[in-house]
């Protein structure tokens, strides 16, 4: 293998082998005299791997749909599955781990390389030099998920060689962290199955232990044979956070994952999630039968079987999946006959099976040694108790507060809360508190659950219709709550403030926006109720018409039909004149008395 020097991108070129004539052989001028061919055969069109795996999972698919149902292990309740994760997350940090180098990407300054400290490239002679204020988020971190905060951590060289760590090693904490025994609490309502809980509100997940370490180079592949390094993230802050093999399901582990991830964004530890290749996770994964103990331990849990590490899922679902893969894997190896070795494989998306990579390293293997070259961490009570006192809300927290505040249903509030990184609450929020000012004698509750669907359902309908951010929307807080304030006056119908949400979401922030107000007015969209003879004499025009639908409410006690006709007065109704409650209560008193037939 070649390699080639540009600025401080390494590229990695393969030789391309010389092409020779082969001197024809005894045995081929053999074949030749006999009229056989030594030429190879054809070879079939190379497939690309994507397609290739779509037509293998159709072809399974097509399989167990012959034989009449999925196929399963035939007793898969006698095995229970036990999973450990290591969770990398990016530190949301202006400098790297151990040098003055900017960690993120500011404005036109993206370029491979453009971002590199002398010792982020292993330049000969320079030295590591640790960046205190990367230390802030990590303590964050280890604060909310309810770790103990070391006084005095360490620093360790994880040796290896790839050309994505210049160094030749890792420097990283796996003897002394700076943070240990915490605990991650989840719910029903996190995605941990009930089978799980087992008839408890919570479940209580382990973290061993979290460690600060730095990020590898990228590596950019350049077909056929070339790969460029951009040393960009070369030592980017990292923590690794180990969680202890107190799960058992694939959807709780991705449970933890979701629950980690949204902890660390609420207390600004990490600014960017799985979505954005912000965080990553390992999984360990082992089986055992049911009511044996098998052979290994690890951190004082005994009895587990063998397990395998998948490296690197960078999403929810793949965290799921592969652990599916890999359950199934190690029960048919057991179910006949075999053994489960200690490995690393891979996961790739689309994919039924994980894939070995290599035989699993162990402490012996990474030859694990404390830096030399930087003095021990020490961390005072006292910054700690003061990041415990400032830290801001988690987010169970915020979903109580949201639930207690503005009156809306513990789906709604988890919803809200977890949406577009908080901008969709603070969006509300915000709403709410321009509502205030302008409703004398409001109610925050009503407001609050008034604002809420409306931001929900109403708002989040036209971004998923459009397949449109939340940073892209053009509806203003104002606007919302002046639409709001109308329809709760009764100046306009629930039907006009929808219609003129959807013209206020469609029109460009770049030119002048019209007003609430003026579209209202242009639109002659004002509530202009009809009087009660006229809304008795719209219903029973319409019950006319429907002798079947009348029948079906007041002889077949089919009540909730009573709406359609509600629905057909609103829409014969002149635009800005029929209120739905009061069709509504039009429509009963007539079905409920003996006029009707």
């Amino acid at each position: 293998m070649n390699v080639r020097y540009a600025s401080l991108a390494r590229v990695f070129t393969h030789s391309q082998p010389i092409c020779r004539t082969p001197r024809a052989c005894i045995v081929a001028k053999w074949l030749r005299r006999r009229g056989l061919s030594t030429a190879p055969s054809a070879q079939p069109e190379a497939v690309p791997l994507r397609k290739h795996l779509k037509e293998e999972a159709k072809k399974k698919k097509a399989q167990n749909k012959s034989n009449g149902k999925v196929q399963e292990h035939s007793e898969p309740s006698k095995w229970e599955l036990t999973v450990g994760i290591e969770i990398h997350a990016e530190l949301n940090t202006a400098c790297k781990l151990f040098s003055s180098a900017p960690a993120s990407v500011e404005d036109g300054e993206d370029a491979a390389n453009s971002r590199v400290a002398l010792f982020d490239a292993a330049l000969p002679g320079t030295q590591p030099q640790f960046q205190r204020a990367t230390l802030l988020p990590a303590l964050r971190a280890a604060i909310a998920l309810g770790c103990e905060v070391q006084g005095k951590s360490g620093w360790d060289r994880k040796h290896y060689f790839h050309w994505d760590q210049p160094n030749g090693y890792q420097i990283t904490q796996y003897y002394d962290p700076f943070a240990k025994c915490g605990t991650l609490a989840l719910t029903a309502e996190d995605g941990v199955p009930s089978s799980d809980l087992n008839g408890a509100e919570s479940l209580n997940i382990g973290i061993k232990q979290i460690q600060m370490e730095q990020d590898t180079a990228k590596t950019t592949s350049h077909p056929p044979s070339s790969y460029h390094i951009d040393l960009n993230r070369a030592g980017h802050p990292l923590i690794e956070i180990i969680t202890l093999p107190h799960i058992h399901s694939p959807q709780t582990a991705a449970a933890v994952v979701r629950k980690v991830q949204a902890v660390l964004k609420s207390v600004d530890a990490c600014v960017t999630g799985m979505e954005l290749g912000g965080l990553r996770a390992d999984v360990n994964v082992s089986i055992r039968e049911r009511g044996t103990s098998g052979l290994s331990s690890y951190s004082g849990v005994s009895g587990l079987g063998q397990r395998t590490e998948i490296k690197n899922l960078s999403s929810f679902k793949a965290v799921e999946d592969a652990i599916v893969a890999e359950r199934d894997r190690q029960i048919s190896v057991l179910e006949s006959g075999g053994a489960i070795e200690g490995e690393t494989r891979g996961w790739t998306l689309g994919a039924t099976e994980t894939t070995r990579l290599r035989g699993k390293e162990g402490e012996v293997d990474y030859r694990y040694m404390p830096d030399a070259d930087l003095p021990p961490l020490f961390i005072g009570k006292d910054l700690v108790e003061h990041l415990r006192t400032t830290l801001p809300e988690l987010p169970n927290e915020t979903v109580e507060r949201v639930q207690r505040q503005y009156g809306l249903s513990l789906k709604d509030a988890k919803t809200i809360v977890s949406l577009d990184d908080g901008d969709r609450l603070e969006f509300m929020e915000e709403t709410v508190e321009v509502l205030k000012g302008g409703l004398s004698g409001s109610d925050q509750i009503k407001l609050g659950k008034t604002v809420g669907n409306w931001v929900l359902h109403e708002l989040g309908g036209l971004i998923s219709d459009e397949s449109r951010s939340w940073d892209e929307m053009p509806v203003t807080t104002q606007e919302l709550a002046d639409l709001i304030r109308n329809l709760q006056q009764k100046q306009i119908t629930a039907r006009v403030a929808k219609h003129l949400l959807a013209i206020l979401h469609d029109t460009s922030s770049s030119i002048k926006r019209p007003s609430v107000e003026q579209l209202t007015v242009d639109g002659n969209l004002r509530l202009r109720p009809l009087s009660e003879d006229e809304y008795e004499a719209l219903a029973k025009e319409i019950m006319d018409e429907n002798p079947e639908m009348v029948a079906a409410v007041k002889d077949k006690g089919q009540k909730g039909k009573a709406m359609w006709f509600v629905g057909q007065m609103v829409r014969r109704g002149e635009e800005g004149t029929v209120e739905p409650e009061k069709a509504k209560q039009v429509v009963e008193q007539l079905l409920s008395g003996p006029g009707i037939v």
